[in-house]
């Protein structure tokens, strides 16, 4: 590949290694006046990611497009933030997916080879062998990505450019997140100061427009920590267990979100089906004449959903008995008495959560 090509796949061995071939260093690039437009597309990269898409630039030049990956790589670990770190890693493999599913067949099965996945041309798309498929597919929860709704012939699964393509991407997505973040001197963040003060104020601009136009009166700083985990996860791109999902929109509903609230939080989702995800939500609501509640706290010890219990987990065995339990703990901070509850001003999320409202060397 070409720098023009390798600038298209900026988290390919090969462009990392053409990277590390140049004569210019870190240092160099981080500050020189001649990389100016590498830092500013960087920049612009990781700020589209946080709002949930990459696009394309005309930079005119290769150079710059190729180098801003590594540069905002830099950036994202200066930040350390779990959600940015997931949120980019989804928008830069769907940024690349937009450009496989339009690619020569030689160059995705080039690209393929890079993650260890080998694949062959036939007639209407791509033969792999099945344990390549399984671990490509792995992170994928539509039961159309099962194996066992595939057809096996020999080993061998045949699919199609774009399901191959979306093999990759999830392919790209674990590589990136998984990489990040880098060990960053701390001098190479200062010298980026200004873009990080920049991409931060995006950061949180997001998490508190979730808060405010995701969540309406319900108060999100007093859900119990398993549900901020899976929340956080969901809103990051995550792709979360059946059971997990389960449990987030059953608790959801419960707590007053409607249909259509639910149903957005899971628009950052890989595999997001808005018509899909509305039946599964709506079902769950009670369309079919039967609600459910969330699980309780040893179901969700069961099936693994139980996350960073505090003193409160320890008095309740239920996430909705948490959340009734919190707010009335925090109504009686505010009044400074044991009344019964009235309006609870808003909450807001806890800095750890990582939510939204809308819809996660150069390798890596």
């Amino acid at each position: 590949m070409d720098e023009a090509r390798l600038s298209e796949y900026p988290f390919l061995t090969k462009a990392a290694e053409y990277v590390a071939g140049m004569d210019s260093t870190i240092d160099e690039i981080l500050v020189s006046r001649g990389y100016g437009m590498a830092r500013s597309r960087a920049k612009s990269r990781v700020i589209q990611a946080i709002k949930g898409e990459i696009k394309t630039e005309d930079m005119g030049l290769a150079t710059p497009e190729l180098l801003s990956y590594p540069i905002a790589r830099i950036l994202v670990s200066c930040i350390d933030d779990a959600f940015l770190i997931r949120r980019y890693a989804l928008a830069e493999a769907k940024f690349a997916n937009s450009r496989m599913g339009k690619e020569d067949d030689n160059i995705l099965t080039e690209i393929g080879r890079d993650f260890n996945i080998n694949a062959s041309i036939i007639d209407k798309g791509f033969r792999i062998h099945f344990t390549d498929y399984i671990r490509g597919a792995a992170g994928m929860r539509a039961l159309k990505w099962k194996l066992v709704n595939r057809r096996l012939e020999s080993g061998y699964v045949n699919i199609t450019k774009e399901q191959y393509a979306r093999l990759l991407q999830e392919a790209v997505r674990v590589r990136i997140s998984e990489a990040l973040p880098l060990d960053v001197p701390d001098m190479f963040c200062q010298a980026m100061a200004d873009d990080i003060k920049e991409i931060k104020t995006c950061l949180e601009e997001i998490k508190k427009e979730f808060d405010e136009e995701g969540f309406g009166q319900v108060e999100p700083g007093d859900f119990p920590p398993c549900i901020v985990h899976l929340l956080s996860s969901a809103q990051g791109g995550v792709n979360l267990a059946h059971s997990a999902r389960f449990a987030l929109t059953s608790f959801l509903l419960n707590i007053g979100l409607s249909v259509d609230q639910v149903v957005q939080m899971f628009n950052v989702s890989p595999d997001f089906n808005e018509e899909m995800t509305h039946y599964q939500v709506d079902h769950i609501a009670g369309s079919t004449g039967t609600s459910y509640k969330p699980p309780a706290c040893t179901t969700m010890i069961t099936y693994g959903n139980c996350y960073n219990k505090d003193e409160i987990c320890r008095t309740i065995g239920h996430p909705l008995s948490y959340y009734r339990k919190k707010k009335k703990i925090q109504h009686e901070k505010l009044t400074g008495s044991n009344k019964p509850e009235g309006t609870i001003p808003k909450s807001t999320m806890p800095e750890n959560s990582s939510v939204k409202s809308e819809d996660i060397s150069n390798k890596g």
